[in-house]
């Protein structure tokens, strides 16, 4: 862990915005709180974009996460967990090998998608042809509710990896 920070409670949501940027990381919580509690994306899609982007942060936590399965640990019991089929172990392990057979057509955009944002995003906001794909299958709400949540995803994910907090997480 980059920063210190002594256990000052059993919360396991508790971070160093706790002792250190309070104000600040009640925002970041609530950003993260509002991502798994109103997004109205299939959760197979979600999960195909939130895995994308914990890979490109190398946020191990986020690695390890499984909404369906882990969700409640931020006290959600509806949300996007609610949107469908969940992915099984299977879905999660091929997205972690960069291995894309199998997922439909809205998950493997919503993969590229996700990778473009948090790799390159000024060639994303330009890129004409994959927009055209993007608006193929995604309405204009779908497409603006996948790039809230993984400019979230990307924002706390990389706060976790660059302090060093997804090393000594007990999730």
């Amino acid at each position: 862990m980059r920063i210190t920070i002594d256990k000052i409670s059993d919360d396991l949501m508790t971070g160093p915005g706790d002792l250190y940027a309070k104000e600040i990381a009640g925002a970041g919580n609530a950003f993260a709180h509002a991502i798994y509690m109103h997004s109205k994306l299939p959760l197979r899609v979600f999960e195909a974009a939130r895995i994308a982007t914990a890979m490109i942060n190398g946020c191990k936590i986020c690695m390890t996460w499984q909404s369906k399965r882990d969700v409640h640990q931020m006290g959600i019991s509806e949300g996007v967990i609610a949107n469908g089929e969940a992915p099984n172990e299977e879905f999660y392990s091929k997205l972690l090998n960069n291995n894309f057979e199998g997922l439909t057509e809205k998950e493997l955009i919503a993969v590229k998608f996700a990778n473009a944002m948090g790799e390159n995003p000024k060639q994303l906001s330009k890129d004409e042809k994959f927009w055209a794909e993007v608006k193929n299958v995604f309405t204009d709400a779908e497409i603006t509710d996948l790039t809230y949540c993984i400019a979230g995803w990307m924002g706390m994910g990389r706060v976790a990896h660059v302090l060093g907090l997804d090393s000594n997480c007990e999730i």
